[in-house]
């Protein structure tokens, strides 16, 4: 597309979304299929960039002295050999495939069950989720902190692109999309991630000013929750530290890295939480200035889930840029793969730029707007914050008891607190074994839970129990279905409790 239409485009829906209330914006089609491509070819970009450093970097930053490599065929070589990198493109497609299959009006069930059933591993809440739908817990439920301790977790918001790709301007009707999906595998924080980043995909349609796409789907948050006051801080700090992103990342760092639910993250420096994780895609965006490699190479630097955070980051200024503006030097790469299948699915990233587009169509005309031969009228939408909600209220870690032998070698867990989580797995070389224990608490039992061997229907935690009264208890276990060479491997405790605890490295 021609360079000087798309800036005055831009300038036009600028002008257009600065009113004080909800507007009309036209755009030409050629212009709408241009951001969305933009949107998801910065996602796959983004996310290929960060990929060698993923979880590398935590609780720390990634040093200026230390490259990050672009070589050409690069995406390609994900691909060919480490193709589940992308999972946070092919998580999306699960969802677009279901919005392409049955319509919009698509029951939460079929999206829940085409992601429960799908053959790709997952981790962290995903996890959770599945494990809890394929037994009869269906969303909301499955994404709930009493039954998800990975609740607050990130799962969601690398997974939310595609609400505000098909939703141009409308982050509301974004923020409803995310209520349906977001909550089959998160609740809280970890929905809320997905909200803000679905926002920020909505509001890149109809602004090309980074500072306020940010700020502006901050207000789809409640102001009351942790996940607002931690982006708003964002915000603030990068107007005291314009220049010096690092000195912002320092300032989040030390106010807002302590995991509370993920019981992986809990009292180490490993954090997978949605709002975190978010606050390094609003530092990527906010110091990248428009810039698309300067944006990627921030929200990397920033570390932990540091291919996510730039696929989101890319994602949303892609959005703003539009295919045809992304860098030559950072698109030729994705030119290799665009025809073909995204792994675990049957769709390319071309089938995808078409299926979102289509969808995106109609979401227009339900909400107001109309569609011409060339063009689309958007019926734009002022963000309004969704519900209040909030994990593990009145919880904090205050221990991690580690463990690290077999079942039959615990006898007990002594532990005074409100919540336990057990962390382990099982192994059996029998891939469908499924061993039965039965928990305890001071002899009581606390429920019976179905552990399966194998790995992709795993439960990501033996056990949790909260909102107990506070006091100390007795964990115990009996191994109801011992099977030969079966072995269930206890890796450690974590103990909730009323007092704050600062998270020592």
């Amino acid at each position: 597309m021609n360079k000087g239409k798309f800036l005055f485009v831009s300038l036009l829906l600028l002008g257009a979304w600065g009113c004080s209330q909800p507007g009309t914006v036209t755009l030409e089609k050629d212009v709408l299929m241009d951001k969305i491509k933009g949107g998801w070819a910065g996602q796959t970009i983004g996310c290929t960039y960060g990929g060698p450093t993923e979880f590398r970097y935590q609780g720390r930053m990634i040093d200026d002295s230390i490259p990050i490599n672009w070589p050409d065929g690069y995406i390609k070589w994900y691909y060919d050999n480490s193709a589940g990198l992308y999972d946070d493109v092919y998580m999306d497609l699960t969802f677009v495939a279901v919005f392409d299959r049955l319509g919009l009006d698509a029951p939460v069930d079929s999206f829940a069950m085409a992601f429960a059933k799908a053959d790709y591993p997952l981790w962290h809440a995903n996890q959770a989720a599945r494990y809890n739908i394929l037994r009869g817990i269906m969303p909301p439920a499955s994404g709930h902190w009493q039954n998800n301790p990975h609740a607050d977790d990130i799962d969601y918001q690398i997974e939310a692109d595609f609400a505000g790709l098909m939703s141009p301007g409308m982050p509301n009707t974004a923020s409803e999309i995310s209520d349906k999906i977001g909550h089959i595998m998160n609740y809280g924080d970890g929905w809320y991630g997905g909200v803000y980043v679905g926002a920020m995909y909505s509001l890149a349609f109809v602004s090309s000013d980074v500072e306020y796409i940010v700020t502006e789907a901050l207000k789809t948050i409640p102001e009351q929750s942790r996940f607002y006051q931690c982006i708003s801080d964002v915000i603030a700090w990068h107007k005291s530290y314009p220049d010096d992103w690092k000195k912002t990342w320092q300032a989040c760092e030390e106010k807002w890295s302590q995991e509370i639910g993920c019981p992986d993250g809990v009292l180490v420096p490993f954090n997978i939480d949605a709002m975190i994780n978010s606050a390094y895609i609003v530092i990527g965006l906010l110091y990248g200035e428009g810039d698309f490699g300067k944006t990627l190479d921030i929200s990397t630097r920033c570390g932990q889930d540091s291919d996510c955070n730039p696929a989101s980051a890319g994602g949303i200024l892609g959005t703003v840029l539009g295919y045809s503006n992304i860098p030559e030097y950072w698109k030729k790469n994705l030119y290799e793969v665009e025809d073909r299948d995204l792994v675990y699915t049957t769709i390319s990233l071309n089938d995808t730029y078409q299926m979102s587009f289509d969808q995106a169509l109609q979401v227009i005309t339900r909400n107001g707007g109309s569609v011409s031969e060339k063009s689309v009228s958007i019926k734009t939408q002022q963000p309004v914050p969704v519900r209040l909600e909030q994990s593990f209220e009145g919880m904090r870690p205050v221990s991690r008891i580690g463990v690290g032998k077999l079942l039959p070698e615990v006898p007990e867990i002594k532990f005074e607190g409100t919540g336990i989580v057990l962390r382990g797995n099982v192994e059996s070389p029998d891939v469908n074994y499924v061993a039965e224990v039965e928990f305890f608490l001071d002899g009581q039992s606390a429920g019976v839970m179905s552990l399966p061997a194998n790995f992709t229907l795993r439960a990501h935690d033996l056990f949790w129990k909260y909102q107990l009264d506070p006091k100390e208890y007795t964990l115990t276990f009996t191994w109801l279905n011992p099977a030969k060479d079966a072995k269930i491997h206890v890796a450690d405790a974590i103990i909730y409790g009323e007092a704050l605890v600062s998270v020592e490295d």
